[in-house]
């Protein structure tokens, strides 16, 4: 019976994805012009997923009722079912919203200024582009027309470092990723807004426009996590107020009825992982003893540019809702087609404006992060502990048993003091990763040292192939010859860095020039302590021929040869 009950909830909200799929011949129907549903999968390492030009992702609707984000990919199990970012603020004193949870409210598009109105327009220069290292102009037209999304957003390495994308010079996609999908979306046209969105939905459009990258590595400690990140812009002609930016997820870990969530707040990380240590072996994709755990870092989060100091908000509240058909208290169901409830869970209360209560305090504490305790550890509060079920702003109450089930949340970020201006810009990042251990409770602390190395490797620049060898402080300086030498396409440049009289790091830079002198590629430029590190070259996108590389710190230079034989 509770298995009905899950795919009658997932039913309704597949429905409302479908319609928007089959309206007008699997089109949406958009200020006269006929705008396809665009899937593309972000693929390259251990997990495979689809995102949607609706803005939804994690979501396979080839398949009804069914989850998109597989890990391990290849193996038919799946740890999420649907994700998505939405945006809610007042606009003229009207709540608007731009949501994205099961079908989503964004098309692709624009939205430019007509005499001071916002107008939303598409075109086919506006879908998924996707890029690999080993495409090229020849076998991929994304590769080729990548050019026409830069102006948007799009990201490249600028292989001459002049600051202007140059086809068959520059490289397209995210610098050292193994896939990179790129799409400019738009909630602009109101067609595109549904009650049947699945968390809120229905108003009238914000006209925000995003700038949506998604991309993923294969190198060593980060096969089991994908990064996007969207460049939110207000393209209206009027402020947003009381602006919050919420991930949206309904996870669905294996076996989508027993599962817990949690957060952590000092991570800005939410989670979800299974109740017990047997995801069911006879339900589908489940992942049978030890599963693991699925997580969120949200890495880039809103800022509050006009205030003095500017306010970086971080994760502002992590909470969650349950299926109209899943029991518990009716302020905490599911706010489909309620655009003022779905506002209330992103600002972090229940759907009635009543507080969570943090039931480990007598008395309870008001809160707005739920489950942010340890699991393993058993420390802090998490749904082992239980909740509190209160509704019409009840601050007091008892404590309830909260079994293992299907779970939804809601990760967000803003304010009531955060206003976008017309024109303004907000910069909103996740990586989404998974992690086993030895135990269900376990998984969630493998998961939490995953999401610090993920946090080091984006505080370093996204620098790819650098590996300490060694802390042992050298004497001097040394840069050594690379290895192999000649090599294709990769090759390894070892260094070490003696400790400096000014401070216990150096400014380290590491470039690639060629035998002309121009500056091909900076690998490295950041402050690293003293010992002896490896750094990568994959020269892959560069033909055959003599380079150089040269160490720069404040105190030394030294350059080396190398060819590159293809």
């Amino acid at each position: 019976m509770k298995k009905l009950k899950y795919n009658f909830s997932k039913m309704i909200k597949f429905s409302a994805a479908l319609l928007l799929i089959l309206f007008s011949g699997s089109n949406n129907k958009i200020m006269g012009q006929y705008i396809p549903i665009q899937m593309a999968p972000l693929e390259g390492n251990n997990i495979k997923t689809w995102l949607y030009n609706t803005g939804i992702f994690n979501q396979d609707l080839r398949a009804q009722n069914h989850p998109g984000f597989q890990w391990p990919a290849g193996s038919g199990k799946y740890a999420v079912f649907t994700t998505g970012l939405s945006i809610a603020g007042y606009m003229n004193g009207e709540l608007r919203e731009a949501m994205a949870s099961w079908a989503g409210e964004y098309t692709n598009g624009y939205v430019i200024d007509s005499a001071g109105i916002p107008v939303p327009g598409t075109d086919t220069r506006f879908k998924f582009y996707s890029v690999k290292p080993t495409d090229n102009w020849i076998n991929n037209p994304c590769w080729l027309n990548w050019g026409l999304m830069v102006p948007f957003g799009a990201p490249y390495v600028d292989v001459n470092n002049n600051g202007i994308y140059e086809p068959l010079i520059d490289t397209p996609g995210v610098k050292g990723a193994v896939h990179t999908l790129f799409i400019c979306l738009t909630d602009g046209f109101e067609e595109s807004h549904t009650s049947g969105e699945g968390f809120g939905g229905g108003t009238l459009p914000l006209y925000a426009e995003l700038h949506l990258t998604a991309w993923c590595y294969n190198q060593s400690g980060l096969e089991d996590v994908q990064f996007l990140k969207w460049v939110v812009i207000n393209r209206s002609n009027s402020p947003w107020d009381s602006t919050y930016f919420s991930i949206v997820c309904d996870p669905d870990l294996g076996y989508a009825n027993d599962d817990y969530i949690g957060c952590d707040t000092n991570r800005n990380m939410g989670y979800c992982y299974n109740g017990d240590n047997d995801d069911d072996p006879n339900q589908p994709y489940s992942y049978g003893q030890d599963p693991p755990a699925v997580g969120f870092d949200l890495l880039k989060s809103t800022v509050n540019k006009h205030a003095s100091p500017p306010i970086v908000y971080n994760m502002t509240s992590f909470n969650h809702f349950t299926g109209t058909s899943t029991p518990g208290p009716v302020c905490e169901k599911d706010p489909n087609g309620e655009p003022e409830p779905a506002y209330q869970f992103m600002r972090g209360y229940k759907k009635d404006r009543t507080p969570w209560l943090n039931p480990i305090f007598n008395p309870p504490r008001k809160t707005k992060y739920c489950f942010s305790g340890d699991p393993e550890s058993n420390s802090g509060w998490t749904e082992f502990i239980g909740k509190i079920n209160n509704c019409n702003g009840d601050t007091i109450g008892v404590v309830s048993p909260s079994p293992p089930g299907e779970r939804r949340f809601v990760m967000s970020s803003g304010a009531d003091g955060l206003t976008m201006n017309p024109g303004d810009t907000q910069t909103i990042m996740i990586a989404q990763f998974i992690a086993r251990g030895t135990s269900n409770l376990n998984s969630v602390t493998k998961l939490k040292q995953l999401d610090d190395f993920i946090q080091a490797f984006v505080d370093s620049g996204f620098v790819i192939g650098i590996n300490p060898v060694s802390n042992k402080v050298p004497s001097q300086y040394i840069l050594y010859q690379n290895y192999p030498n000649p090599f294709n396409p990769a090759t390894k440049i070892k260094f070490e860095i003696p400790n400096e009289l000014k401070s216990d790091k150096s400014k380290v830079k590491i470039v690639i020039y060629d035998v002309l002198g121009r500056e091909v590629e900076v690998l490295l430029n950041k402050k690293l302590s003293p010992g002896t590190y490896e750094v990568s070259w994959d020269a892959s996108n560069y033909p055959s021929g003599v380079y150089f590389y040269r160490l720069f710190t404040d105190n030394v230079s030294l350059t080396r040869k190398m060819v590159l034989l293809k």
